[in-house]
């Protein structure tokens, strides 16, 4: 599948080690490579989708000086997003249980923005999923905090840990774009590619 891309060295610009093990589930020979350094931030007018959308084509632009004409390089970014304000990446360890405190009992956003580059392609396009959580309690957010360390994750959780079990009431649209990569989208979006 994806013949389409054969002519390309593919390479997943990330550090994340559930994006690599997503993109490896589409069966391409891709490499991982990362810069340091790169500006995260967006302007402040930007709302929902249009955030992590920009935020990968500022990963991916940051790639573009050093590319090889036969590479195609794949960036993205996720972001949890909660009555209107992004929870990040927490800051330590109360900053993760204050961000669950946030999201227990909602329903939140969490939306990927994707770029795909090559010399003559650039396609960004971002996934939402809505994902709902059940009232955690301060016992259940401390254990997930203290045994899971979810300061690498937007949000400060993973569903795919036993916060996803426990407390993930309803999911709508895609489980692996919570995860961090809409892989099933980003086939679509590869299959396109000439």
């Amino acid at each position: 599948m994806l013949d389409n891309l054969k002519k390309y060295k593919i390479v997943l610009a990330s550090n994340s080690p559930r994006r690599k093990e997503l993109l490896q589930g589409l069966g391409l020979d891709f490499e991982v490579r990362t810069l340091s350094g790169i500006d995260e931030s967006y302007p402040s007018c930007l709302k929902g989708e249009e955030i992590p959308m920009f935020i990968s084509e500022q990963k991916a632009k940051a790639y573009l000086q050093g590319m090889d004409d036969d590479e195609l390089i794949i960036t993205a970014d996720t972001i949890v997003y909660c009555d209107g304000e992004v929870l990040g990446k927490p800051a330590d360890d109360a900053d993760a249980a204050e961000m669950l405190r946030r999201l227990s009992g909602k329903v939140h956003q969490v939306i990927t923005g994707v770029s795909i580059i090559t010399r003559q392609v650039h396609r960004v396009f971002a996934t939402t999923s809505l994902v709902e959580f059940d009232k955690l309690s301060d016992e259940e957010i401390d254990y997930y905090v203290t045994h899971y360390h979810p300061n690498d994750k937007a949000g400060a959780y993973g569903i795919q840990e036993w916060i996803g079990y426990i407390g993930v009431v309803r999911l709508e649209g895609s489980f692996y774009n919570v995860m961090g990569l809409p892989v099933q989208r980003l086939y679509k979006e590869l299959a396109k590619i000439k």
